[in-house]
Parts: structure tokens; sequence; C-alpha cells
């Protein structure tokens, strides 16, 4: 690859290991295979406890984890100006020629892509979620990505659900937001050496253990579908760890579930393929996402995954290896009921196969070269065009009048008004 093509793109987010998400993976394989690529790529994060400073991964990935400690879910305070100075060392130090910011929940992100710009960079931005219109939360947010991707060179979705979602939420344009959906590592995620006896069917859950990923759902769910099918012919596994865990644990108390549903907690991200491999069916129960990892990383594995029809989940497989549902209880209780009579018909080693064909993050990192051709080829901006791009479509211009009868109205003493009689 020529000198002139090798791109120097800084990747920034405060999603990063050693947190792990479908954010930080995407951002660590991505990177992985960038620089297999030839190009150069430098990850800036905050510190995670003791982890401070300048660090270095596999492949020779650089990362920065600037001395800011997390202020609530792993992002940090919004300064706007504070992180200026590092982050302008930073893109020098490197000779960075790119910004990739990742994920609109991270304050660093939005603040890295406005310093960026600021200093005459070319930036580009991936959203990884979905958010709504209506809440407080929502609203906040979404005046905070039209103002921050009002400057933005291009964007990424991860799938075509996602890219409508960004597009309403921020006001760009179609044109300059492209979906590249995530990928699975798939030679770490291989299915067990042999086929697993279905005498016993094995339902596994990985997931956090919060409302948006229908925690709740599964409180209704897995009392249900143990009681019709009864004699352990069905058992659950549920690895993660949150808030609504407590929920979980008080389910299965109540039904005396304790030796048909096994409560794993925290698992390590090394320890998911072997949790995997020992079920038949993944369970997805998530009421918003844009695209889910976990799915693919079971199918990889090869399990049937039923999973809920919200977001991005109906592009993420083909229907023969998914069985979708309404977000809704009875609707899960039946879905689950269809994989398991069709259970019989999935072959692991042929759905691995198929997900190697399918998903390659070599493939994604090929796409986003494209991508950052594409933001270094955008025209340079003075700031009064910088300032332009800011959405005005939703302010009303106000009217001209005049009063009749030439008259204007003046203030008297006591805060009254009177009308006087302008003289031509």
């Amino acid at each position: 690859m020529g000198d002139q093509k090798r791109h120097k793109i800084l990747m920034v987010s405060d999603f990063f290991y050693p947190n792990f998400g479908g954010v930080e993976n995407h951002i660590y394989y991505l990177s992985q295979c960038l620089l297999k690529l030839s190009h150069k790529v430098v990850v800036l994060t905050h510190a995670y406890g003791n982890r401070s400073g300048v660090r270095y991964m596999t492949g020779g990935l650089k990362v920065y984890y600037i001395p800011w400690k997390s202020f609530l879910m792993q992002n940090t305070l919004p300064t706007f100006y504070g992180t200026l100075p590092i982050m302008r060392t930073i893109l020098i130090r490197e000779k960075i020629t790119l910004v990739h910011g990742h994920q609109a929940f991270s304050t660093l992100c939005h603040e890295a892509l406005m310093h960026a710009r600021t200093m005459g960079y070319k930036v580009v931005f991936t959203d990884h979620s979905l958010y709504g219109f209506a809440d407080v939360g929502s609203i906040h947010m979404n005046k905070v990505l039209q103002f921050t991707l009002a400057d933005v060179s291009q964007a990424i979705c991860v799938s075509h659900t996602s890219k409508e979602n960004t597009v309403l939420r921020s006001g760009l344009p179609p044109e300059k937001v492209f979906v590249i959906p995530n990928a699975v590592d798939t030679a770490m995620f291989r299915p067990a050496p042999e086929k697993l006896s279905q005498d016993e069917i094995v339902i596994v859950v990985i997931s956090r253990l919060v409302y948006r990923k229908g925690a709740d759902l599964l409180v209704e769910v897995i009392p249900e579908v143990c009681r019709l099918f009864p004699n352990d012919l069905v058992r659950f596994i549920v690895g993660g760890d949150g808030p609504k865990r407590v929920r979980l644990e008080e389910m299965r108390e109540k039904n005396s579930l304790q030796d048909r549903v096994e409560m794993l907690g925290v698992v390590p991200h090394a320890r998911v393929q072997s949790v995997l491999i020992s079920g038949h069916i993944f369970l997805n129960s998530s009421l918003t996402e844009a695209f889910c990892i976990a799915i693919l990383e079971a199918a990889s594995c090869g399990l049937l995954t039923v999973s809920t029809r919200v977001g991005g989940v109906p592009e993420v497989l083909p229907d023969d290896m998914i069985v979708l549902a309404e977000p809704d209880p009875s609707d899960m209780v039946r879905a689950i009921t269809k994989a398991i009579s069709i259970l019989p018909k999935i072959d692991p080693q042929v759905m691995h196969l198929r997900m190697k064909k399918l998903y390659s993050w070599h493939d994604v990192a090929k796409r986003t070269e494209i991508v950052y051709d594409r933001a270094l080829g955008c025209p340079n901006q003075n700031l009064i065009d910088r300032l332009s791009r800011w959405p005005t479509e939703d302010i009303e211009e106000a009217p001209d009048f005049s009063l009749p009868n030439s008259q204007c109205l003046e203030f008297k003493e006591g805060g009254s008004l009177r009308s006087r009689r302008v003289s031509s």
C-alpha cells in the first residue's frame, strides 16, 4: 500500500477494554484489521482504575488511557474544553490524519469530534445504539448529537434501522451515512466438536441484566417455559449481572426453579464461548437493539437464536437461523416452543461455516477504509461555512408588523403602557 493511502486514525470512545461490550469489541477488532491493512491506529479512552497512561495491545495497537475518571455509566464528566490540551498533544504527536468517534452516549467522543474539527481534521462518527424521541434523556442526547454531527465528515451506522434512527435524530443528510454491520471472530467462537444430546434442551442467556436488555421479560418467560416443558426437559443458563438480577433470583426462588435456572453472574469474554457451546438455543430479550453482536457469537457457535423483533435485529441473521418474536411474554414463549421443535434440523457445524461467509471483521475494515477515503476527500471549510451547517429549519422567523394609525407604545411611570401618535 502506498504511503499516500495510509491513514493514521485516532479511535475515540469512553467504552474500551478492560470494559466489555459491543462497542469495545467493535473498536478492538476494527483496529486490529486496519493495522493489518497497513494503517496506523491509536485508541483514546479514559482511565480504568489503575490502568492509566500509554498501553500496547496485540498487533502493536497503542492505547492512551488519559487520566479522566468515569462519571456515570463509564462516561467522563463533560468539560467541553478540559480535554483539548491532551487531545491536541496526541493528535500532533501521533501525526493523526483522521479522527473516528464511537457511540452517541460517549462524552469523550463528542469532545474529540468537536476539537478535531476545530483543528481542521476530518472526522468520522459511528453510532452503535438506537434512541427514542420522547423521553427527557433522548431529547437531550438528540440535541447534543445535532450539535456534534452538524460538522462531521461522514457517519457510519451498524444497521439500516440504526441509519434511519440516526438521520432522524441528528438531521444528517442520508447520503453522508453509511451502513457497515458488526462482525464476529469465528475463529474464537466455534461450536462444540460433537453435537449435543437433545434429551435436555439448554437455553442460554448472556446479557447485562438491565431493563433495556429485557430482563423483566425473562422474569415472566422462564417460569412459563418451564411449566410447558416439565420433567427437566428444558433448562436455562443465565450469564450476566445488573440491577435486574435480583428480580431473576426472586423468580427462581418463588417458582422453585433452582435446579432448572443456573445463574452464572458476570461472564468474562474469554469464557463466553465455553458457556454458549453448552446450550442449544440462545435467547435475546432486548427491548431496543441497533445490532446485537451476541447473536452473531451464538450463531457462530451453532446455537439457534430466539430474539425479540426490535431495532436492527431482523437484519442480523437469515430466517432459518433465528426465530423472531414480539417483545411480549406470550409471543416469546411461542417462539421458544417453535425453536425447540425445529432443533433436530439444526447442524451447528454448517451454521458456523455459514457465519464465516456472512460476517468478517476484515470485510468491515475494508468497507470502513472506503468511508475514510471519502471523508478525507471532503473539502475544507472555514468557520462561517461550518456554522451554517447547523440545522435552522426548526427556527421560526419573526413576522414584521407595524402599529395602526402610526402609533407606538411607550412605558409610563408604574410600568403601564400607553400609545403615542407618531408625527410624520
